[in-house]
């Protein structure tokens, strides 16, 4: 829970825009997107530090929002760690782009700027700037193809993809 409640803090200086030269996915089915995810890739930062076998699962709420839960395995605590919040469209709900919030009222962007628009198998999402970067995909294994797409992709787009690493995804729990 410590691990992402510094997440929600990170959020706190941040803010819910674009940026600048990508453009979230259109024509996003919000009920395609929506159950597990597992994290493949990432930009590490100190509120996932050590975490593996990442999870994020998004369920619709009554009120319109999205649940997040998001679910990983401290290697060092030898535990799993989990952390909720909610995120909301900023604009239209058939566009990538969200703000999501573990704390309060403070949201950070979340911005899905590529997606397998046929079966939702994977996306590539960033936040506010290219500090933040994952790759998502359904199944907690993807093809090699997929991974140098992503490298590509990122690389192109000035992400810092030296820094990239490749989540663990095979601790049971």
């Amino acid at each position: 829970m410590r691990i992402f409640l510094l997440l929600s803090i990170a959020l706190l200086v941040s803010c819910t825009g674009l940026p600048e030269g990508i453009e979230p996915v259109k024509n996003l089915e919000q009920d395609r997107y929506l159950g597990k995810w597992y994290e493949i890739a990432r930009l590490d930062h100190s509120f996932e530090r050590g975490l593996s076998q990442v999870t994020a699962n998004y369920s619709l709420q009554e009120d319109g929002s999205i649940k997040v839960i998001n679910r990983g395995f401290s290697d060092e605590k030898q535990e799993w760690q989990e952390a909720e919040g909610k995120a909301l469209f900023v604009s239209d709900a058939n566009i990538g782009h969200l703000k999501v919030s573990f704390f309060g009222p403070f949201y950070g962007s979340y911005v899905i700027f590529k997606l397998d628009t046929i079966d939702y198998q994977y996306a590539y999402v960033t936040s506010h700037n290219r500090d933040y970067l994952w790759l998502l995909s359904r199944q907690p294994q993807v093809s090699e193809e997929l991974k140098t797409d992503f490298l590509k992709t990122t690389r192109n787009l000035g992400f810092k993809v030296e820094d990239i690493i490749f989540v663990e995804q095979s601790v049971t729990e």
